[in-house]
C-alpha cells in the first residue's frame, strides 16, 4: 500500500465517502471501481422523483468539493486515484441520461462515462491539469459527465440502442 493510502481511515466519514466507500482503494483502476461502486445507489436515486435525484447531485458535487480536499490534504496528495468521489457523481449525471432503466443503457452511461473520464479531451484535460483543491478534483470528472450526457442524449435521439442484437 503507498504512503497516501496509509493516512486513510475508513473510520473517518470524509476518507469513506471520497473512496467511495472503499471501492476507491482497490488496486487496479480505481476510478473504474467507483464508478461501478456508484450505479447501486443510482439504481436506489433513480426510483426518486428526477428533481429530486438533481438536488442530491448537486449537493453531493458541493460536499464532494469539501470531501475531497480534507481527504486529499489528509493524505498529502491533490486528486490521488482512491479519492473516487468525483467518479459517483459524475456516473450520476451521466445516468441521468439514459432513456430506460435496463442493463444495457447503464453499461452504455458506464462506459461513455469512463471513456470521457480517462481520456479526458479538451477541455476536460484543462480544468484536471489547472484546476486545484477540492473544487478542481470534482470539476474535470463533471465535465466529462456532461459530455457522457451529451452523446447519450445523442444517442437516443439518432435512435440508436448500444449492445442491441437488432
Amino acid at each position: 500500500m503507498d504512503e497516501a493510502k496509509k493516512r486513510l481511515s475508513m473510520r473517518n466519514p470524509w476518507h469513506l465517502l471520497a473512496t467511495g466507500f472503499g471501492s476507491g482503494l482497490s488496486p487496479i483502476v480505481p476510478g473504474t471501481m467507483g464508478s461501478l461502486a456508484a450505479i447501486p445507489f443510482w439504481l436506489l436515486m433513480a426510483k426518486m422523483p428526477i428533481w429530486s435525484c438533481w438536488v442530491i447531485i448537486v449537493v453531493g458535487f458541493w460536499i464532494g468539493c469539501l470531501i475531497c480536499q480534507r481527504t486529499s490534504d489528509d493524505m498529502k496528495v491533490h486528486d490521488h486515484g482512491s479519492i473516487v468521489w468525483d467518479e459517483f457523481i459524475g456516473m450520476w449525471i451521466t445516468l441521468m441520461a439514459i432513456p430506460a432503466l435496463n442493463f444495457e443503457w447503464v453499461m452504455t452511461g458506464f462506459f461513455i462515462f469512463r471513456i470521457y473520464d480517462m481520456w479526458k479531451p479538451w477541455p476536460i484535460r484543462i480544468f484536471d491539469r489547472k484546476v486545484g483543491g477540492g473544487f478542481g478534483i470534482m470539476i474535470d470528472d463533471i465535465i466529462a459527465a456532461i459530455f457522457a450526457y451529451i452523446t447519450i442524449w445523442l444517442l437516443v435521439i439518432y435512435d440508436v440502442m448500444p449492445f442491441s442484437a437488432n
